[in-house]
């Protein structure tokens, strides 16, 4: 599938797949400026990209592992939407759960893409089914 893609800044670098599609499905966003992610505040950080996706199609920014199992940084709204009609610069709202500043610098890859397709549904108000479960909500199935 083709995604149309737009550099914003020349220094921005197109995502891509470390070990290739067939390993991998998610590309990595990198950051096309410095920054530094002081403990517990959210910061929108900037790839210098736009992209125009198909209908039906969104793409999802999620965390990098490695940036949170190491320095405890991650994507606050993880994961984060980009929806079809939206052609803005794709950033990144990331957050360090750490202790001490984490610097971001120009060209680092700060969290991965996941591009799915999705539904278009229409809601009818209605009774639902009764089911087992219910209305149990949080922790209902035990620990």
């Amino acid at each position: 599938m083709r995604v149309l893609i737009k550099r914003l800044h020349p220094d921005a670098v197109i995502p891509r797949y470390a070990h290739g599609p067939l390993e991998d499905a998610g590309l990595d966003l990198c950051s096309v400026a410095d920054a530094e992610l002081l403990p517990n505040v959210a910061q929108a950080v900037p790839t210098g990209l736009s992209i125009e996706l198909p209908p039906g199609y969104e793409c999802q920014v999620r965390p990098r592992s490695g940036l949170a199992f190491k320095f405890s940084v991650t994507v606050a709204n993880s994961p984060g939407t980009i929806d079809p009609g939206y052609r803005g610069e794709v950033k990144v709202i990331m957050i360090n759960l750490g202790r001490e500043p984490y610097q971001v610098a120009k060209g680092d890859r700060i969290a991965q893409m996941v591009v799915a397709k999705y539904e278009a549904i229409d809601f009818e108000e209605t009774e639902l089914s009764e089911t087992e479960r219910g209305a149990g909500g949080f922790g209902s199935s035990g620990r």
